[in-house]
């Protein structure tokens, strides 16, 4: 049996709560996986000034995954909670993709009236290290009537291209189709930059359906006719304001995982339940441990343990489609713990039957 070394990260608030749920599940469909977690957070930031050590990237790097819980609190600034842990990871470790799964699970109703498992399937392909997100920029004569902020915004050629090619890839384990989210009737250069690159690769697959769409009217296609799309691929604030509005529309943030995927597996990739910190819940025993669970799988399914990652996925949807226990949040009273465990118990039920 391969024994992985895998990071755990629990953050702040729910973070805690879920990644506990998280890591017991994992522990039962793979015996013999070595955590180690580090107590980098806001709570952290407000004892030492940083979220993590600066060398906390080197401490890392001889994982073979991370799994993150959620980071913010009140008090800490959330560009110094994204910027201090979550971005340089991301960046140091070559996490160019975020792929967000979105769909209806059984035994839970989509926010959309009359839709079903089958119109709500999605995967969302983000760019995960440029765009938007951009360091560049800056603030100019502060305090002055003539004040002014700079953001810049970072497309390379090499950034689009692959998570483009990486989206066709994928739509070809799928139903084929590929969506672009652009908004090239606004953005001047980024965009039909964008838009272009899109078009060439797509060349590369003749038989993948291509859309493109500007990201406004994508983000109600995805309410009026989420069964049109298969896979979307968008910039980096584009495809994650389209993965929230996403998972909302399949029953919630507590229930959508997420990973920040090094496809060239020369470092770790980290995942992490799709939902913040929700810090006025943590530590009650409410919080919805499920898209955390789900991030677990995806990690196994990185790993290549694809058996025991089929386990935990079928075990939540048994238990959501069979009456099992549900928080608050699905109009159940269980506990964060009971759903955990009873998610486990089901999991290592299906890999030893």
């Amino acid at each position: 049996m391969t024994t992985y070394r895998i990071a755990t990260i629990p953050g702040d608030g729910i973070g805690v709560d879920v990644t506990a749920e998280a890591t017991k599940v994992l522990d039962r469909v793979l015996p013999g996986i070595e955590w180690t977690e580090f107590d980098w957070s806001c709570e952290n930031y407000l004892r030492t000034g940083a979220m993590m050590p600066a060398d906390g990237p080197e401490r890392l790097a001889g994982f073979d995954a991370i799994l993150l819980g959620a980071v913010g609190f009140p008090g800490v600034p959330d560009h110094i909670s994204l910027w201090g842990l979550l971005i340089p990871l991301r960046r140091a470790f070559g996490q160019y993709v975020n792929l967000r799964p979105v769909r209806l699970l059984p035994g839970t109703t989509s926010a959309l009236r009359d839709r079903t498992a089958a119109d709500l399937d999605l995967l969302i392909v983000r760019e995960n290290s440029e765009g938007e997100y951009s360091e560049i920029g800056g603030r100019h004569n502060p305090g002055r009537a003539d004040e002014f902020v700079l953001q810049e915004s970072v497309f390379t050629r090499v950034g689009c291209e692959r998570i483009i090619r990486y989206a066709f890839d994928r739509a070809t384990e799928r139903a084929g189709r590929v969506c672009s989210a652009t908004k090239s009737n606004g953005l001047i250069h980024s965009m039909p930059y964008w838009d272009e690159i899109f078009e060439r690769i797509a060349a590369e697959y003749p038989a993948v359906q291509t859309r493109q769409m500007h990201v406004d009217a994508l983000a109600a296609e995805i309410v009026l006719h989420p069964d049109r799309l298969d896979v979307i691929v968008g910039s980096n604030l584009f495809g994650d304001i389209l993965s929230d509005l996403a998972a909302a529309v399949t029953g919630g943030l507590g229930l959508a995982p997420s990973g920040n995927i090094n496809p060239a597996r020369d470092a770790p990739s980290m995942f992490e339940a799709v939902h913040g910190s929700a810090p006025d819940i943590a530590g009650q025993g409410i919080a919805n441990p499920v898209a955390q669970i789900l991030a677990g799988a995806m990690l196994l399914d990185h790993l290549g343990e694809h058996v025991a990652a089929a386990a935990v996925d079928r075990a939540v949807t048994d238990v959501l489609g069979n009456g099992g226990p549900r928080t608050p949040d699905l109009g159940g009273t269980a506990t964060t713990t009971e759903v955990g465990t009873e998610i486990a118990d089901r999991a290592s039920a299906l890999l030893h039957a």
